[in-house]
């Protein structure tokens, strides 16, 4: 193919990267003023014949001009392909070192209000069923009491907090995923009801894990039930606590909409929900890996669950008390 027909055919595609790349080096700002709209086009498969156009333009030995041309989109290209991803990782590493933590000590009413109705019902049906242990069967079915009791039989030899003893780790870390991402799910949707969704279900779960804590420490399962539930307490119940916070800001929106329209309130606010809905995700995640590959092992002594659990605990409180506090007073 001569030069002239090979720059006639694929001229079009070269000047739509070039204006794609002029788009993406524009800030949010210049765009908007310029009144500009991102071009249509698929960068990672254009880059590729760019690169493509290139090797061609070189084995067939076009004039210098064009190579240098296609050289310069190529390099131009890479370094957007490249960028974009060290960019992904740097907001990444925010995010989590930063934006999160500072996020949620900015909601801090809604952590509050969220960890009072959770943690609150938690302890008041724990320490109610030491007082009066049949209270646990207004909460919790004869039928779901008598599998937690063999789950934590402190004479078990398996792995503990398990109904079935073929299941496999990997196995029990997914359904710790769904089960834990169902409840945070729940609790967080149910801000859309202004908060009566959100309180119902963290004051439910509430007392529902403490009926099951309470019983099993009056049956005197401590070890087993306590000693399981260490590991991933941190990451679990806080996340519970976050999703909760996270209902109640979209609550916020519908409640106490300010000067703003219901919508745009609820819109501001779910931006800020759904980035600490990504935060008990996370949480939720990890506490299920420490469930399953952690928490039910029966050959770990206890005195060293409870050591990492309150460990886990302290790293936790430490993280949404003081990851993020220099950058914020930088700024």
């Amino acid at each position: 193919m001569k030069q002239d027909q090979f720059i006639a055919n694929y001229q079009p595609l070269w000047t739509a990267l070039t204006a794609w790349l002029d788009y993406q080096q524009l800030s949010k700002k210049q765009r908007e003023k310029q009144g500009l709209s991102e071009p249509a086009l698929d960068f990672p498969q254009t880059y590729r014949q760019i690169c493509h156009h290139l090797a061609l333009a070189q084995s067939r030995m076009y004039s210098p001009l064009l190579i240098g041309q296609l050289n310069d989109l190529v390099i131009r290209g890479h370094n957007q392909l490249y960028g974009a991803r060290l960019q992904f990782l740097h907001r990444f590493a925010a995010f989590y070192l930063r934006d999160l933590p500072q996020l949620v000590r900015r909601s801090y009413w809604a952590v509050l209000l969220s960890g009072l109705l959770f943690f609150g019902s938690f302890f008041a049906m724990l320490i109610a069923i030491q007082v009066e242990p049949e209270l646990v069967y207004s909460v919790v079915s004869g039928e779901q009491v008598a599998g937690m009791e063999a789950m934590y039989d402190p004479e078990r030899t398996t792995r503990f907090g398990r109904e079935r003893e073929a299941d496999s780790d990997v196995f029990m870390f997914g359904f710790y995923i769904r089960n834990n991402t169902g409840i945070g799910f729940q609790v967080f949707a149910g801000g859309m009801l202004f908060g009566l969704g959100s309180v119902f279900f963290l004051l439910f779960n509430g007392l529902t894990i403490g009926a099951v804590a309470g019983h099993l420490t009056h049956l005197g399962y401590i070890e087993t039930f306590w000693g399981f539930v260490a590991g991933h307490s941190a990451f679990e119940l806080t996340a519970i606590v976050l999703a909760g916070a996270a209902g109640f800001k979209l609550a916020q929106a519908l409640i106490m909409p300010g000067r703003k329209s219901r919508l745009l309130a609820l819109r501001d606010n779910s931006q800020v929900a759904i980035q600490i809905v990504y935060g008990a995700a996370t949480l939720f995640i990890m506490a299920a890996f420490v469930e399953a590959f952690w928490s039910s092992q029966v050959w770990i002594p206890v005195t060293i669950k409870y050591t990492v659990g309150i460990v886990l605990w302290v790293l936790v409180i430490a993280y949404f008390t003081l990851v993020g506090r220099e950058q914020a007073r930088a700024t």
